[in-house]
Order: C-alpha cells, then sequence, then structure tokens
C-alpha cells in the first residue's frame, strides 16, 4: 500500500465512499473534493497494489511559520478496509504535511466516535471545545481537537532519527 498525492480521477470514489461512510452528515460530493483541490488544499489517498483508492484525506493549510495553522478536512477509509492501520497512514501523512509547517492542527470529530478520537489522542491532539449539533442534519456533537504545533528541537530530532 502507498499514500500519494489524490489524483482527480479518484473523486468520483471518495464521494461513493462518503456516501457510505457518513450518510447522516452530508457526504461530500464529488464537485466538494474537487474544490478543496481547485482551493490547493493538500489531499491525499491511500492506494494498494492494483492503484485502487482505499481510503483519501484532506489538510487545509493557513498562513506561514510561526503562525501556520492547518485544519483535518476530513479522513475516510472503505469499511472493507478498515482497521488496517490505513487511516493511522493517512493521518501521519498529513501531520507530516503540516510539521514541514511548523503548523499547530485542528479538527472536529464525532463525540461518539471512539476509535477516532483515540487515534487521535495517540497523534498529540487533545479535546479543546465542543461544538455543538455540528454535523448535519444529524444533529451529532463534534469535539474540538488540537494539536501543538512542533518545536524547531523536536522537529530536528525527527529528522536525525530518519
Amino acid at each position: 500500500m502507498r499514500v500519494a498525492k489524490l489524483r482527480r480521477s479518484d473523486l468520483r470514489r471518495c464521494a461513493e465512499l462518503e456516501q457510505v461512510l457518513f450518510p447522516a452528515d452530508d457526504p461530500w460530493s464529488r464537485a466538494a473534493f474537487a474544490a478543496e483541490l481547485d482551493m490547493g488544499h493538500y489531499y491525499i489517498g491511500a492506494y494498494d497494489a492494483g492503484e485502487n483508492l482505499l481510503g483519501y484525506a484532506g489538510l487545509a493549510l493557513v498562513g506561514r511559520p510561526p503562525d501556520a495553522q492547518a485544519e483535518v478536512h476530513t479522513i475516510g477509509v472503505d469499511p472493507a478496509h478498515q482497521r488496517r492501520g490505513i487511516g493511522r497512514m493517512l493521518l501521519k501523512a498529513l501531520l507530516t504535511r503540516a510539521d514541514q509547517l511548523r503548523a499547530e492542527v485542528f479538527l472536529e470529530v464525532r463525540t461518539d466516535n471512539d476509535a477516532a478520537i483515540e487515534l487521535y489522542r495517540r497523534h498529540g491532539f487533545e479535546i479543546v471545545g465542543l461544538r455543538r449539533r455540528y454535523y448535519q442534519p444529524s444533529g451529532a456533537d463534534a469535539h474540538t481537537m488540537r494539536r501543538a504545533a512542533p518545536t524547531a528541537a523536536a522537529l530536528s530530532t525527527v529528522e536525525e532519527s530518519r
């Protein structure tokens, strides 16, 4: 499996997966994914050996160091391929990109999505807020989570270990 820049030819598949993964919460359309790419946001896909899309993830970046911020816009993995580390791999790739800009990272996650909350906590996120009725039309609440920007010292340690 490999992670690479999301291909425009995969946007229809992304929209199909959204319908399966988020049916009660206004799943994104192909056009919504295209708009994210058109705005220059960082989108990646997880591909198997046959180049089939197994998952996708997106990150919006705003500003420049030392004031850079990033927001995880989406992470989705085909249900047939969940629990195999694909979501973790996609998240790590997004965080690597954010770390390159020394950006703090924010995201929203459903308060009832315990697996995702634990994944984010293992990668340095903490809950910093609650957004009531954030997801529509379901009305589900969301936690806002934040991961601090890495320090220059932490980044050089990571680079040395590679």
